[in-house]
């Protein structure tokens, strides 16, 4: 199974895609987790990464395939893999699909929209707060501290990170709306898309995904998911 999965920042991709990683066995691919291991490991990829991002300018789009097809390359993703903020543009996509194509002679087999209104990403990102000492991460209305502004773990003092300001938030929304949705568009067109209601329970959101891939996923692994979820 080859999977693409879409959506706003704070829309739960991680989530959902460590569900999708256990039940189908293939494995997770994050682009910025891989451009953040090649800078750290100064790789030739992550030393001419660093270089625009020392810069603040973005990575080139050949750059970022160059290291999608590296990692597509190795053993573990044989089977399948699930793409997790990547492509963020059409232009990534159409350079993905021609990538798999000539290379693998294979194409995308689905891609999943998680779609959850503007306002309740603001609420789910601005209410995040991190220890100052040890990074753990609290949720003023989800998962609190026990006690206001102190961490659990170490008692260090949470604050509110610039990335999950509310005027921060709001400018990443606005990036992805003018980028990121036209993807849905160019998906849809090639028949692999399918949007998902991404608000409820966790455990509601991974049943939709699952029924959307129905056909995909063997169907040993789609009764252990339902096991897991009580159904």
């Amino acid at each position: 199974m080859r999977l693409v999965l879409l959506g706003p920042p704070g829309a739960g991709k991680g989530t959902q895609a460590r569900m999708l990683r256990e039940l189908a066995g293939i494995p997770q691919i994050s682009s910025g987790d891989l451009l953040r291991a090649a800078v750290h490991e100064k790789t030739p990829f992550g030393l001419e990464a660093a270089s625009y991002m020392d810069r603040g300018e973005l990575v080139p789009d050949d750059l970022v395939l160059n290291l999608i097809d590296t990692r597509l390359g190795a053993a573990d993703a044989k089977q399948g893999f699930i793409l997790d903020g990547f492509p963020r543009s059409v232009a990534q996509a159409e350079a993905l699909r021609a990538m798999l194509m000539k290379r693998r002679g294979k194409s995308v087999d689905r891609v999943i929209a998680l779609n959850v209104p503007d306002e309740e990403i603001v609420r789910r990102i601005s209410g995040r707060r991190t220890c100052t000492k040890c990074g753990a991460m609290y949720h003023l209305v989800s998962g609190p501290p026990r006690k206001p502004g102190v961490c659990d773990k170490c008692g260090g003092e949470l604050y509110l990170r610039e990335d999950d300001s509310e005027t921060t938030v709001r400018t990443r929304l606005n990036v992805y709306n003018a980028t990121t949705r036209p993807l849905l568009e160019y998906y849809g067109g090639l028949g692999v898309l399918r949007q998902i209601d991404g608000m409820g329970k966790p455990e509601e959101v991974d049943a939709r995904i699952v029924a959307a891939l129905d056909g995909l996923i063997p169907k040993t692994a789609r009764a252990k998911s339902a096991r897991a979820r009580g159904n």
